[in-house]
């Protein structure tokens, strides 16, 4: 089973076994995901990363990590106002209002609130943010209404509660390859389907000491539990759009690429060479590489399976 791999990774990357109880919310997941109860203790610990706090740092020029331990998110700031890109788990909206204001920012002067694709524990947020700041929620038009019922119509995890966060209706609507424009930054919307009808990748030059960096968000690659790819696919034609999506993230040639998910292979390490040399620990286009190979050889094996 793919829950199976998923849990050896989240094994070797290190993460450590849950002592504690999980809260609610998370139980009910990973006994989703998992099909057990209680859930095996290394998801549950993988799971307990998504609400825990972290130091928020900067990354490269205007873009500042305030994402929890195992969820990312983005600020990319501006003298027009701010760009927040994805959130976490509903429960979650005061770590990341902490994490904006120990960066000496205002999370009031968030003028787009974007996400990667609308499940819960990327768009769990967004609705507190969009009362908060009164910024303009966006989305990729074909993830529009699964954004818009809380995640109720989704088609692999609709019918679980656990699953459900607070509807946002968005104000703007994208195509692929839309660009948002806000101060000195321009915001590219790709569409990368598969992982939502919608999943966007996202992706942005950025200035720092004299260069210019391409810097990549990219979304999404995972098939995650519950998803079906051939035999009663989740939603018709789901397998090609995973395949557009790497065709997609194939074309990109990222100087940086910040994932949705920090317990993608390089993430701690990459950190950690950061605070040694700077931005220059976060340039890593043959990481990227590998990365997107290792997802399309997973890709191709899920694919395999189910035929």
């Amino acid at each position: 089973m793919r829950f199976i791999l998923v849990i050896l990774q989240i094994v070797v990357a290190g993460v450590a076994v849950a002592q504690e109880p999980l809260p609610a919310p998370l139980r009910d997941i990973g006994a989703a995901l998992s099909g057990q109860q209680p859930v095996p203790p290394a998801l549950g610990a993988y799971l307990k990363t998504w609400v825990e706090p972290a130091e928020p740092f900067r990354i490269v020029g205007p873009i500042y990590y305030v994402g929890t331990k195992g969820l990312s998110a983005y600020l990319i700031t501006t003298p027009a106002g701010h760009f927040l890109l994805d959130g976490g788990m509903p429960d979650s909206a005061e770590v990341f209002e902490e994490s904006i204001h120990k960066l000496g920012f205002d999370p009031r002067d968030i003028k787009f609130l974007l996400i990667t694709h609308a499940h819960i524990d990327h768009a769990g947020t967004m609705g507190h943010f969009v009362r908060l700041s009164g910024g303009s929620a966006v989305v990729m038009d074909r993830d529009l209404e699964l954004l818009k019922s809380g995640g109720k119509i989704d088609p692999a995890y609709g019918k679980h509660p656990a699953f459900h966060f607070p509807p946002v209706s968005a104000e703007r609507v994208l195509k692929d390859w839309d660009v948002l424009t806000l101060g000195n930054i321009k915001m590219t919307a790709l569409l990368g389907a598969g992982h939502t009808r919608g999943a966007t990748t996202w992706v942005t030059t950025i200035e720092d000491g004299g260069r210019s960096y391409n810097v990549v968000f990219p979304c999404c690659t995972s098939v995650n539990p519950l998803y079906r790819l051939v035999v009663r696919p989740s939603y018709p034609g789901i397998a090609d759009d995973y395949r557009r999506t790497f065709r997609m993230l194939e074309s990109m040639k990222p100087d940086i690429w910040l994932p949705a998910h920090t317990q993608v292979p390089g993430f701690a390490e990459k950190l950690a060479h950061a605070d040694k040399n700077g931005v220059q620990g976060w340039v890593d286009p043959a990481g990227y590489r590998r990365w997107l190979s290792d997802e399309q050889t997973k890709f191709e094996a899920a694919l395999a399976k189910e035929k």
